[in-house]
């Protein structure tokens, strides 16, 4: 199935997705935590922590960090659930370096490797992995049911998925003022901070064509998790998923 977001490209149609989006991460990582953290007002730090508590009572060794960007998720993940193993994937080097450097620092490069992936065809075996997690990528994929497909691919029976993704609200007076936030505040100071004209524009357009609540549960199970549930945060800014295999 097709949707709305795959076919939103940062630089217009000249080539694919996948590598338009590893172009602009590799553009902004040097300004994607800054940015990030102030364009949230830091909020961006307690969901992820919300999405890390979902996999604590069941205590996952071996993590895939999918779209790990610059690793926020994949260290804070490494310092709450102690696992033995976790990989973070994306397809940007740029953003990655900026990660491996603050694995580095925090002494975490024993637990936290790097890896490019195309996060739509990983080189994982079946199995590998005790929970896979997501924060803020899955909308920049080209094809979202085979990433999907994939994730749950390489988990364990059992196992569990935990994505935080930005959402847009669906409430008076939180969806006008999102609405307003997205297309003026965002991508403006998106621009003058990262100097690429194109990547904020591209984020709001793809938060606003993404599927999301009850239609991203179903798109979950039909990629192959048996459970899967929802819960929306900060009126609905961003929204939590949890899913098992």
């Amino acid at each position: 199935m097709n949707y709305e977001q795959e076919a939103i490209k940062p630089y217009g149609a000249e080539e694919g997705k996948a590598q338009q989006v590893e172009q602009m991460f590799d553009n902004i990582a040097p300004s994607y935590d800054k940015l990030n953290h102030r364009l949230s007002w830091n909020i961006d730090k307690g969901w992820r922590r919300k999405a890390i508590c979902q996999l604590e009572p069941h205590k996952p060794q071996t993590l895939l960090d999918i779209a790990t960007g610059t690793g926020d998720f994949a260290i804070l993940a490494a310092e709450m659930l102690r696992p033995t193993r976790l990989v973070g994937a994306d397809i940007s080097e740029g953003m990655m370096e900026v990660g491996r450097q603050k694995v580095r620092e925090k002494g975490l490069d024993s637990i936290i490797s790097f890896e490019r992936e195309d996060c739509t065809a990983l080189s994982y075996p079946d199995a590998t992995f005790d929970a896979v997690t997501a924060a803020f990528g899955i909308r920049n994929f080209a094809d979202l049911d085979k990433g999907l497909i994939e994730m749950c691919r390489v988990l364990k029976e059992g196992g569990h998925l935990s994505i935080v993704e930005l959402t847009t609200p669906v409430a008076f007076p939180m969806k006008q003022l999102f609405h307003v936030y997205a297309h003026t505040v965002l991508p403006v100071y998106g621009r003058l901070i990262s100097k690429d004209n194109s990547a904020y524009s591209y984020l709001t357009k793809t938060i606003e064509a993404f599927p999301q609540g009850e239609r991203m549960v179903e798109i979950l199970k039909k990629a192959g998790f048996r459970e899967a549930s929802f819960q929306r945060l900060t009126f609905g800014i961003c929204t939590m998923y949890f899913a098992t295999k």
